[in-house]
């Protein structure tokens, strides 16, 4: 019998595309009975797209989905579920004002013989079946009452007993405490038993090696590989995801001494045990001036809520950010500013640039407390801080009335660079500064952090290019599932030791 008959959920050569873009290229995946496999891939890999193709909620250009060994086209998820596939997606899909029980019986309430809701049966059969998730208490209560992750578990029991045979839970761990990270295992396990599959999406390594059986790695919409968990090293399952040739490496920690040619001046920022629920777990980071510290990690592993918890807009539950030696108000995004950090977002299009607005007036939107006068914003002042940013950062546009969004990627990105330049800023937060432009915009880029950092300012740099990081930053910290797993310094400060930090395991469990 082939690997395909026997699967009860697959994917044969298929293919999607995006505006031109090929978001899986045909892929195959093969999902066994009673198995829990993982899908892993970093940012645009085309895991979520191929769960999205798996449950009907995009159709293949390309190739065929497979049910029990069976061409299947799943006109729209609804089908998908009546066909035993339920997906428990990263943020809950219910309704939060209704009660917990309507929400496990959600579309398939208990009728009396005349018609009606049968409340007596759905809150009995939803208080025992949810015990079995962790979860006590009126189910009679609206489920927004609960917290994320109990909400989460309520998704996940109302899944599992519509009879499916297949349940996808993408980052099921991201919003639960660990006593729920436990119940969960045990659930599971309890699934496995039963025989119904699993598709696990996680980026947390420890999970992954601790309830998978198998693994399916997917790189820039491509199949890269499938096989046991088991028989994969952790730090040979990290390279296959970031397409980084090693060798025979194998985790071993740091060696070497590195030296800091910066250790001689006091930091200017100091980020110390920074602690915020289900992102970070007392991660500490300093800069000093001049120096260009780097965040290395997959996707996931607590990067972006570092720079946001620092600028104020990640709450935190504990820790602090200190600026020059004074500690900084928790959740002040603006009392972070007026210190002098400031946040080149990952997303420019979601958190920066104004599209419909000129290149002028993106550049001064963050300085204009500065540039007024008794409210009155200053048009002089305006064109001569554009002109000197438009020529320092080399932007090409018609002229600065010429629309943001008119330009390409690359100066869009030197245009939000600009804005955060002119507010004058002593620390610069650049999460993935140079993602999605071209080379040579990207060489830009990366000499003017150069260039800034001899004058003084203090760069944490976040990128997901390995090499970016390696030749950009003179200090790398590693992080993992939101906990810092190493620092390199000097001659340490390299593919292999960055890959040995991300892999390595941690907990007592491993």
């Amino acid at each position: 019998m082939s690997t395909m008959e026997q699967s009860v959920l697959g994917a044969v050569g298929v293919s999607k595309e995006f505006l031109g873009v090929k978001a899986l290229d045909a892929v195959s995946f093969s999902l066994r009975p009673g198995e829990c496999h993982a899908l892993v891939g970093e940012n645009g890999a085309g895991k979520s797209t191929l769960i999205k193709v798996l449950t009907g909620v995009y159709q293949p250009d390309g190739g065929e989905i497979r049910h029990r060994g069976e061409p299947v086209r799943f006109a729209r998820p609804n089908a998908a579920q009546q066909a035993g596939i339920s997906t428990i997606y990263q943020e809950v899909n219910l309704v939060p004002l209704m009660s917990v029980a309507s929400n496990v019986f959600l579309d398939r309430e208990p009728r009396t013989r005349f018609g009606l809701l049968d409340w007596q049966k759905m809150n009995t059969g939803a208080a025992e079946l949810l015990v079995g998730y962790g979860i006590t208490g009126d189910v009679r209560r609206p489920l927004g009452t609960l917290s994320v992750g109990a909400q989460q578990m309520v998704a996940l029991a109302r899944a599992v007993s519509t009879d499916a045979h297949v349940v996808i839970m993408d980052e099921p761990t991201s919003s639960l405490e660990p006593r729920e990270v436990e119940t969960l295992f045990s659930v599971i396990d309890r699934l496995r038993e039963q025989d119904i599959a699993i598709v696990y999406v996680s980026h947390r390594m420890d999970e992954l090696y601790r309830v998978c059986d198998r693994v399916t790695v997917l790189r820039d919409g491509k199949h890269v590989h499938t096989g046991d968990l088991a028989d994969l090293p952790r730090i040979e399952l990290v390279s296959m995801m970031l397409g980084r040739e090693i060798g025979d490496i194998r985790a071993h920690g740091v060696t070497g001494f590195g030296e800091d040619h910066h250790a001689d001046r006091e930091p200017l920022l100091r980020a110390e045990n920074l602690t915020s629920p289900h992102a970070l777990s007392d991660v500490s980071v300093s800069i000093r001036p001049g120096e260009v510290v780097g965040l290395a990690g997959l996707l996931g592993s607590g990067r972006s809520e570092t720079a946001m918890a620092i600028l104020g807009a990640l709450p935190l539950s504990g820790g602090r950010v200190l600026v020059g030696g004074k500690q900084l108000p928790s959740g002040n995004v603006g009392a972070a500013m007026r210190a002098g950090i400031s946040l080149l977002a990952e997303d420019r299009k979601a958190d920066g640039i104004v599209p419909t607005l000129s290149v002028r007036e993106n550049i001064v939107l963050a300085a204009l407390p500065r540039l007024s006068r008794f409210g009155l914003v200053s048009r002089a002042k305006q064109d001569k801080v554009v002109d000197i940013f438009m020529k320092r950062l080399h932007i090409k546009a018609s002229s600065p009335e010429q629309k943001v969004g008119e330009l390409s990627g690359g100066n869009q990105q030197k245009v939000l660079l600009a804005r955060w330049l002119c507010t004058e800023p002593r620390i610069l937060l650049l999460d993935e500064p140079t993602r999605g432009i071209d080379v040579g915009a990207k060489a830009e880029v990366q000499a003017l952090i150069d260039e800034l950092a001899k004058e003084g300012l203090a760069v944490l740099l976040i990128s997901s290019d390995m090499e970016e990081l390696i030749d950009g930053a003179d200090r790398l910290v590693v992080l993992r599932d939101g906990v810092v797993a190493g620092e390199l310094v000097g001659d340490q400060v390299s593919e292999a030791n960055v890959l040995a930090a991300i892999a390595a395991e941690g907990g007592e469990d491993d």
